[in-house]
């Protein structure tokens, strides 16, 4: 560990710089955003004294976990609120870099806002996100994953989340980024008591849209010209199946618009389709 990051280190633990500060500084040492995300995985600072430091501050409670998946454990960190009673559960599913502080940071957000959410490592049938010996060696493994593991992996996760206590099973939704968008339309289409789905800026799946249960919320960037088309097919398609499907396109916005730690993020943007997902799943 280099002298830029250990005092970036000491100055978080203290409380003298905040996550962002600290998500930034790493980038800047690194070199980039993925190897500053899989520096902090492989080295446990992000499952340790990350979230340790962020759930506290958020007043939320938050665990690793693993569940089965056929023959596999998947690992998975799962944040809900303090106290007892039922909660709604959402599945908050990573983009193309594996399970990092990000995708741990959108679920405490979700339980602080009264959700218990699992967000699995989809990379766990590999070893998991931290065992990558590089970002190169992370985004091949993504790539090679077969899609529907991924998805049988989604759909173990919603049973490992509607068999908890304080889950209320009837209301399980997904929500997906990048990647992750298609995994949640997938899971979707796969798992009918699925109760909502939520894309950001994910491709859509070529068939089985007309099996989908669940009302689906997308999110696009205006400048995102890779995928935002997909919307008007999607819109069209989903409604000729008698299926709700409602988007909204951020103007000025790129892909991943809301990553907060990332060189696109929208501060506009995020925080209006945060907003929006939120009334979406409590509707």
């Amino acid at each position: 560990m280099n002298e830029e990051i250990a005092g970036s280190i000491h100055r978080y633990r203290h409380g003298l710089i905040d996550r962002r500060e600290l998500l930034r500084s790493v980038i800047a040492a690194t070199g980039s955003y993925t190897a500053a995300h899989l520096f902090l995985e492989s080295s446990g600072l992000a499952a340790t004294l990350i979230s340790q430091v962020e759930t506290q501050a958020a007043n939320v409670d938050a665990e690793t976990v693993r569940y089965p998946s056929g023959s596999v454990q998947v690992e998975a960190y799962l944040a809900k609120p303090k106290g007892g009673g039922k909660h709604p559960g959402i599945i908050v599913i990573h983009e193309n870099r594996g399970l990092n502080e990000h995708t741990r940071d959108v679920a405490r957000r979700f339980a602080a806002e009264g959700f218990v959410a699992l967000a699995p490592d989809l990379l766990s049938r590999v070893g998991g996100t931290a065992s990558m010996s590089s970002p190169e060696a992370a985004i091949r493994a993504i790539g090679q994953l077969p899609a529907f593991d991924s998805v049988t992996d989604l759909k173990a996760g919603f049973a490992f989340l509607g068999a908890r206590p304080e889950v209320d099973a009837a209301r399980i939704a997904s929500i997906g980024f990048c990647w992750g968008g298609w995994r949640s339309f997938m899971l979707a289409t796969e798992e009918p008591k699925l109760s909502r789905a939520v894309v950001f800026y994910g491709s859509t799946p070529a068939a089985g849209l007309d099996k989908i249960q669940a009302p689906v919320l997308a999110h696009y960037g205006q400048l995102d010209h890779r995928l935002t088309g997909n919307a008007i097919f999607t819109e069209k398609t989903m409604k000729q199946s008698g299926k709700k499907f409602t988007y909204h396109v951020y103007p000025n916005a790129y892909h991943a618009f809301f990553n907060d730690t990332g060189p696109r993020h929208d501060p506009e943007a995020s925080k209006l389709a945060w907003a929006r997902t939120l009334e979406f799943l409590r509707s």
